[in-house]
Protein backbone atom coordinates (compact mmCIF):
# COMPACT_ATOMS: atom_id res chain seq x y z
CA UNK A 1 0.00 0.00 0.00
CA UNK A 2 1.31 3.63 -0.40
CA UNK A 3 0.00 6.16 1.37
CA UNK A 4 -0.49 9.90 0.95
CA UNK A 5 -1.37 13.11 3.00
CA UNK A 6 -3.39 15.51 1.46
CA UNK A 7 -4.52 18.81 3.39
CA UNK A 8 -7.14 21.02 1.62
CA UNK A 9 -8.45 24.48 2.87
CA UNK A 10 -11.36 25.91 1.31
CA UNK A 11 -12.38 29.81 2.38
CA UNK A 12 -15.99 30.55 1.91
CA UNK A 13 -17.80 33.65 1.97
CA UNK A 14 -20.82 31.72 4.02
CA UNK A 15 -22.04 31.24 7.72
CA UNK A 16 -20.52 28.18 9.48
CA UNK A 17 -23.81 26.67 10.09
CA UNK A 18 -24.35 26.72 6.55
CA UNK A 19 -20.76 24.60 5.32
CA UNK A 20 -21.17 22.20 8.11
CA UNK A 21 -24.68 21.59 6.57
CA UNK A 22 -23.40 21.00 3.61
CA UNK A 23 -20.24 18.79 4.35
CA UNK A 24 -22.28 17.32 7.44
CA UNK A 25 -24.98 16.08 4.89
CA UNK A 26 -22.46 13.84 2.80
CA UNK A 27 -25.78 12.13 1.17
CA UNK A 28 -26.80 15.10 -1.03
CA UNK A 29 -22.93 15.74 -2.20
CA UNK A 30 -23.99 14.14 -5.70
CA UNK A 31 -26.24 17.02 -6.34
CA UNK A 32 -23.58 19.56 -5.80
CA UNK A 33 -19.81 17.81 -6.11
CA UNK A 34 -19.01 16.89 -9.28
CA UNK A 35 -17.25 14.01 -9.15
CA UNK A 36 -19.15 12.37 -6.45
CA UNK A 37 -21.17 9.69 -8.22
CA UNK A 38 -22.79 7.76 -5.18
CA UNK A 39 -23.13 7.98 -1.44
CA UNK A 40 -25.46 5.08 -0.05
CA UNK A 41 -25.61 5.33 4.15
CA UNK A 42 -25.17 1.86 4.53
CA UNK A 43 -25.64 2.29 8.50
CA UNK A 44 -27.61 4.67 10.70
CA UNK A 45 -25.44 5.33 13.68
CA UNK A 46 -26.51 7.11 16.80
CA UNK A 47 -28.87 10.37 16.94
CA UNK A 48 -25.66 12.66 16.22
CA UNK A 49 -24.36 10.30 13.83
CA UNK A 50 -21.11 8.97 15.12
CA UNK A 51 -21.34 5.32 14.01
CA UNK A 52 -23.24 6.24 10.47
CA UNK A 53 -21.59 4.19 7.72
CA UNK A 54 -21.12 5.42 4.04
CA UNK A 55 -19.99 3.64 1.07
CA UNK A 56 -18.61 6.23 -1.56
CA UNK A 57 -18.08 5.92 -5.41
CA UNK A 58 -15.77 8.98 -6.78
CA UNK A 59 -15.30 9.82 -10.73
CA UNK A 60 -12.34 12.14 -11.50
CA UNK A 61 -10.33 13.09 -13.97
CA UNK A 62 -8.21 10.18 -14.51
CA UNK A 63 -10.05 7.46 -16.06
CA UNK A 64 -10.59 5.38 -12.84
CA UNK A 65 -13.20 4.87 -9.92
CA UNK A 66 -12.79 4.25 -6.20
CA UNK A 67 -15.23 3.32 -3.80
CA UNK A 68 -14.56 3.20 0.06
CA UNK A 69 -16.80 2.76 3.33
CA UNK A 70 -16.53 5.60 5.70
CA UNK A 71 -17.56 5.23 8.94
CA UNK A 72 -18.42 8.70 11.28
CA UNK A 73 -16.35 8.26 14.32
CA UNK A 74 -16.48 11.87 16.06
CA UNK A 75 -18.57 14.87 15.76
CA UNK A 76 -18.17 17.92 17.18
CA UNK A 77 -20.92 19.73 15.63
CA UNK A 78 -20.52 22.70 13.95
CA UNK A 79 -16.68 22.18 13.46
CA UNK A 80 -15.52 18.97 13.71
CA UNK A 81 -16.56 15.43 11.30
CA UNK A 82 -13.88 12.64 10.99
CA UNK A 83 -14.14 8.98 9.78
CA UNK A 84 -12.60 6.54 8.92
CA UNK A 85 -12.31 4.85 5.75
CA UNK A 86 -11.98 0.87 4.11
CA UNK A 87 -11.95 -0.59 0.65
CA UNK A 88 -10.22 1.01 -2.31
CA UNK A 89 -8.22 3.35 0.09
CA UNK A 90 -7.62 3.34 3.50
CA UNK A 91 -7.43 5.88 6.09
CA UNK A 92 -8.61 8.74 7.91
CA UNK A 93 -10.41 11.87 7.10
CA UNK A 94 -11.12 15.16 9.07
CA UNK A 95 -12.72 17.96 8.44
CA UNK A 96 -12.53 21.16 10.46
CA UNK A 97 -14.44 24.67 10.43
CA UNK A 98 -13.70 27.86 12.09
CA UNK A 99 -14.76 31.31 10.99
CA UNK A 100 -12.69 34.22 10.08
CA UNK A 101 -13.27 37.72 9.37
CA UNK A 102 -17.23 36.65 8.44
CA UNK A 103 -15.94 33.44 6.40
CA UNK A 104 -15.70 29.91 6.95
CA UNK A 105 -12.52 28.07 6.73
CA UNK A 106 -12.92 24.43 5.51
CA UNK A 107 -9.49 22.39 6.54
CA UNK A 108 -9.72 18.65 5.50
CA UNK A 109 -7.03 16.10 6.24
CA UNK A 110 -6.99 13.16 4.28
CA UNK A 111 -4.41 10.65 5.67
CA UNK A 112 -4.97 7.35 3.31
CA UNK A 113 -3.54 4.21 1.60
CA UNK A 114 -4.42 2.77 -1.94
CA UNK A 115 -5.42 -0.67 -1.93
CA UNK A 116 -5.85 -1.08 -5.27
CA UNK A 117 -2.83 -3.21 -6.34
CA UNK A 118 -2.32 -1.28 -9.66
CA UNK A 119 -2.61 1.82 -8.01
CA UNK A 120 0.28 0.74 -5.67
CA UNK A 121 2.75 -0.80 -8.71
CA UNK A 122 2.31 2.69 -10.66
CA UNK A 123 2.67 4.85 -7.37
CA UNK A 124 6.60 5.48 -8.17
CA UNK A 125 5.90 7.07 -11.46
CA UNK A 126 2.09 8.56 -11.37
CA UNK A 127 1.83 9.56 -7.50
CA UNK A 128 2.31 13.56 -8.71
CA UNK A 129 -0.68 12.14 -11.35
CA UNK A 130 -3.18 10.91 -8.41
CA UNK A 131 -2.22 13.89 -6.16
CA UNK A 132 -2.91 16.28 -8.88
CA UNK A 133 -6.31 14.53 -9.55
CA UNK A 134 -6.55 14.25 -5.96
CA UNK A 135 -6.68 18.41 -5.88
CA UNK A 136 -8.90 19.01 -8.88
CA UNK A 137 -11.64 16.91 -7.46
CA UNK A 138 -11.13 19.06 -4.03
CA UNK A 139 -11.44 22.09 -6.46
CA UNK A 140 -14.78 20.43 -8.05
CA UNK A 141 -15.74 20.67 -4.14
CA UNK A 142 -15.42 24.20 -3.43
CA UNK A 143 -16.80 25.15 -6.82
CA UNK A 144 -19.78 23.21 -5.79
CA UNK A 145 -20.47 23.99 -2.36
CA UNK A 146 -19.50 27.35 -3.41
CA UNK A 147 -22.30 26.92 -6.18
CA UNK A 148 -25.11 25.27 -3.97
CA UNK A 149 -24.60 28.40 -1.01
CA UNK A 150 -24.88 30.91 -3.65
CA UNK A 151 -21.43 31.99 -2.06
CA UNK A 152 -17.57 32.33 -3.21
CA UNK A 153 -14.66 30.51 -2.38
CA UNK A 154 -11.80 33.00 -1.57
CA UNK A 155 -9.49 30.97 -1.54
CA UNK A 156 -8.59 27.47 -1.98
CA UNK A 157 -4.99 25.70 -1.13
CA UNK A 158 -4.33 21.87 -1.54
Amino acid sequence: MKDYKFVTIWRVKAPLESVWNEIYHAKEWPTWWKGVENVVELRRGDEKGVGTLHRYTWKSKLPYRLSFDMETVRIEAPRLLEGIAKGELQGRGVWQLSTENGETIVRYDWNVETTKQWMNLLSPIARPLFEWNHNVVMSWGAQGLAQRLGASVVEQKT
